[in-house]
């Protein structure tokens, strides 16, 4: 099969379109023909590399996908070739005390496909039977991958974890990031009000054509909590979705007493100073979580796939260009989700 590789960490250039050897599914798994993946801010991570990662060369990355059902293997039910899917990249063991419980996400042996795992940047990837979400035979695979993992993401922190309520204001902080798309896409379907913080009108926009109510510009309102104060009578909002972690200290000044903090990454940085007097005072929660559960990915995708949470896509390469898709996602250049033509 085709695919994308690489045999070191290093930047774009590592990336090379080769020859693989077909995976063949193994008890309980479904080979699945790639038609289309979705890039990830992960996958930038994974290629440069970080201490203490392990990975078996050459890596395959890639944690979205969707495709059709290529084979079936020893005791798969339920499906049959042909089938169109999307794929859930989070990977619990579906034996441990937490999977058993429909805690999956947090497995012991817990593995993210295209990071753990080799991933989607390919023809033919075999999963367990259990990852996988039927499509409608109208749905666009390219929509299906890229809503894969930042829907479950999303969903999981905002719904599950975070609480979010019809009526709440949620503030979200960038405009164009795949989660924070997902976020504002995902909270006007619950019913709440939703500022977005972004750099520039043309970003901006896309989070207006998702549904966003105020739009805050940093480059022109660098201390933009104040704005977000002003736009909520001087109250603040319920709900903050901040994965940059650096701009902690702007979102603790934003958040009404009692307001919480939710966050699925660090894009700024892993490590940064807060001001614990905001958190006191102030009531705040900080709410973590990875990923979502298989029951998580069945709800937002059956959503998604009835054509109630848009996906918002920008541009679609083929798999052989996978090197200029990560240089434009790199960039931050991109305003949705950027897919790869298998």
């Amino acid at each position: 099969m085709k695919t994308i590789l690489f045999h070191q960490h290093g930047g774009p250039e590592v990336l090379e379109y080769a020859d693989f050897p077909t995976p063949k599914p193994g008890p309980g798994e479904v080979l699945v023909r790639l038609r289309a993946a979705a890039l990830n801010r992960l996958d930038i991570w994974v290629r440069n590399g970080w201490p203490g990662i392990k990975l078996e060369y050459p890596h395959i990355p890639g944690a979205d996908g969707a495709g059709e059902v290529a084979a079936l293997g020893e005791g798969v039910t339920g499906w049959t070739v042909g089938d169109r899917v999307a794929i859930n990249a989070n990977l619990g063991c579906g034996e441990c005390e937490f999977c058993l419980a429909g805690r999956d996400n947090l497995c012991t042996k817990w593995k993210l496909l295209g990071e753990s795992t080799r991933g989607t940047y390919c023809e033919y990837t075999s999963v367990p039977a259990r990852q996988l979400f039927k499509l409608t035979d109208a749905f666009d695979f390219h929509s299906a991958a890229a809503a894969g993992l930042v829907f479950h993401t999303a969903w999981h922190s905002l719904v599950v974890r975070g609480g979010l309520k019809p009526g709440e204001t949620v503030l979200i902080v960038g405009a164009t990031g795949g989660v924070n798309t997902a976020s504002v896409v995902i909270a006007k379907y619950i019913g709440a009000q939703v500022i977005v913080v972004g750099s520039g009108a043309e970003k901006l926009k896309v989070a207006e054509s998702l549904g966003a109510d105020v739009l805050i510009d940093r480059i022109k309102e660098p201390e933009w909590a104040k704005a977000v104060y002003m736009a909520t009578q001087k109250r603040g909002v319920e709900v903050v979705v901040d994965n940059v972690g650096t701009t902690y200290p702007l979102s603790f000044r934003a958040a009404c007493k009692g307001g919480r903090i939710l966050t699925v990454g660090n894009t700024g940085g892993p490590k940064f100073e807060i001001d614990n007097r905001f958190i006191f005072t102030k009531h705040l929660s900080i709410i973590g979580s990875s990923m979502g559960t298989l029951q998580d990915f069945a709800d937002v995708m059956s959503l998604v796939v009835a054509g109630k949470l848009k996906v918002a896509l920008d541009e679609a390469f083929p798999l052989k260009e996978a090197r200029a898709a990560q240089e434009k996602l790199e960039s931050g250049a991109q305003l949705g989700k950027i897919t790869l033509e298998i």
